[in-house]
C-alpha cells in the first residue's frame, strides 16, 4: 500500500508588523517534487482550504510558478486543504511542515497541531520541517512529556538570517533560541543560506530554503526503509 504523508501549511497571512506573509513557495514545491511519485500526499492547515502563499516567494522563486502552483494536481489539494482538526494521524505515515514566517504565528501555538505533531511523533512516524516549519513543532513532546527537540540534534531557521532579512520584529520568537531553550541541541551550516538538514531518529528537520530539497530526499530515504 502506498504511504501517505500529511503536508501542513500555515493559515498566517500577516506577521506581527502587518507585513504579508504564508508558507514559502519552494519549502513545498520542492520536497511535493521528490516525494510525490512515491507517495500519496495531502496538504492541510488550520484553516483549511487555500493557506496563503508568501508573495515574496513567489517572486524569488518563478521556476516553482509552473512547476507547482500552476500544477492542476497542486491547484487541487491547495484548494480543498483538509482542517487540521479533520486529521486523524493513524491515516499517515509522515507529518511535513512548510516553513514562510506564518508557522511561528498560528501552527506553533495551535493547540490542535500541538496534539498532531505529538501524535505522529510518539507514533516514531517521520515528523519532518523545514525553515520556520520548526515552530510548529516547538510545543510537541514525547511520550513523557519532555519537548521533541530536547537533548536531540536539530536545525531551523537561524537568528542571523532572521537578522538578515529584517524579520526579527516579525515574529513572536526567534526559531534558534526557541529550539535551545528547549533543550536542543541547535546546529546550523556553515555559512548563512547555505543548506543544512539534520536526521535524530524520526525527527527530521531543515534549515532554510536551500535545505528544501535535501530534506525532501532525507524523508524519502526515511520512508523507504
Amino acid at each position: 500500500m502506498t504511504k501517505r504523508i500529511l503536508f501542513v501549511f500555515t493559515s498566517a497571512n500577516r506577521t506581527l508588523t502587518g507585513a504579508s506573509t504564508g508558507w514559502y513557495l519552494p519549502e513545498a514545491a520542492h520536497p511535493y517534487y521528490i516525494l510525490s511519485p512515491h507517495f500519496t500526499i495531502d496538504f492541510v492547515s488550520p484553516e483549511g482550504p487555500h493557506p496563503p502563499v508568501d508573495e515574496y516567494s513567489v517572486q524569488t522563486f518563478p521556476d516553482d510558478v509552473p512547476k507547482f502552483l500552476q500544477d492542476p494536481v497542486v491547484q487541487k489539494k491547495l484548494s480543498t486543504a483538509k482542517k487540521l482538526s479533520e486529521i486523524n494521524p493513524n491515516d499517515y505515515d509522515a507529518i511535513f511542515y512548510v516553513g514562510g514566517h506564518g508557522p511561528v504565528l498560528d501552527l506553533a501555538s495551535d493547540p490542535v497541531n500541538i496534539q498532531l505533531a505529538s501524535a505522529f511523533y510518539r507514533a516514531g512516524k517521520v515528523t519532518a520541517a523545514v525553515c520556520h516549519g520548526p515552530a510548529a513543532l516547538v510545543g510537541a513532546t514525547d511520550a513523557s512529556g519532555k519537548p521533541i527537540f530536547a537533548g536531540k540534534p536539530s536545525t531551523g531557521f537561524s537568528n542571523l538570517e532572521e537578522e538578515m532579512v529584517d524579520k526579527v520584529k516579525d515574529v513572536p520568537f526567534l526559531l534558534e533560541d526557541k529550539i535551545i531553550s528547549l533543550g536542543g541541541k541547535y546546529e546550523k551550516a556553515a555559512e548563512p543560506w547555505g543548506p543544512k538538514v539534520v536526521v535524530a531518529g524520526n525527527l527530521i528537520t531543515g534549515q532554510n530554503p536551500a535545505s528544501a530539497h535535501p530534506i525532501g530526499e532525507a524523508i524519502l530515504q526515511a520512508l523507504q526503509k
